[in-house]
């Protein structure tokens, strides 16, 4: 049975390349977007074949079984990064010049609003320029509704920590609220405070403690949810 899964494997990846080779050769970010379809493909394919192999009735064999899950879970794992591929192109061509972050991490992507953009200092009111940003980041993740939305706020190290646990937690609030007022579902929302904890640059600089007064957007494709 093991002989027959593992020569299994290496067929399932080769579906994986076939199915994403189809689309051809591509240049520059459709390169990258093209690594990240395939690698989702390659393991669903690669977790479709042992799946398929240990399941079934008997009446086919354990290799064809194998192959049947490989195509099952390549057509998956290849769906989860195309869609997701699709929605980080339209968010970075949507967010461009707003100040606003599109980073890819995996099959998630996070979005970065800068203090410049989203509060003032001690604020939790949201800024115009975040209003306007968000108003697009919205229109987005409406046209997408298979991914969950974790808000997650922060704060520099001014003052004491369990007031800014309290900032940040009011800031993530600020944000998810915004994104319910634009027809985001409040089940797709999920928010959370850091407070001072986990800065991206130094708190001894005017600068730094900029960068750490922030608030993040990340975007997980509901399969990985469970």
């Amino acid at each position: 049975m093991q002989r027959s899964i593992w020569m299994a494997v290496p067929l399932a990846l080769a579906i994986g390349v076939t199915g994403c080779a189809s689309n051809g050769t591509q240049t520059g970010q459709q390169q990258g977007d093209h690594g990240k379809t395939f690698g989702g493909a390659g393991i669903g394919a690669a977790v479709g074949a042992v799946a398929g192999a240990l399941t079934g009735d008997g009446s086919t064999s354990r290799r064809d079984r194998a192959l049947i899950g490989a195509a099952a879970g390549a057509a998956i794992g290849g769906g989860v990064g195309a869609y997701m591929d699709a929605q980080e192109e339209k968010l970075r061509r949507d967010l461009d010049g707003t100040g606003i972050g599109v980073d890819r991490q995996g099959d998630n992507i996070v979005l970065n609003m800068p203090s410049s953009v989203t509060f003032d200092v001690d604020s939790s009111a949201l800024k115009t320029p975040a209003r306007q940003a968000l108003n697009d980041a919205t229109a987005v993740m409406r046209e997408y509704p298979k991914t969950r939305i974790n808000v997650a706020g922060y704060t520099d190290s001014t003052g004491s920590a369990d007031y800014n646990q309290r900032l940040s937690e009011r800031r993530a609030q600020a944000v998810a609220d915004y994104l319910g007022q634009g027809g985001i579902a409040a089940n797709r929302i999920n928010t959370v405070g850091y407070g001072e904890r986990q800065p991206v640059a130094s708190n001894d600089t005017e600068s730094g403690r900029a960068q750490n007064r922030r608030v993040e957007i990340t975007l997980t494709p509901v399969t990985q949810q469970g």
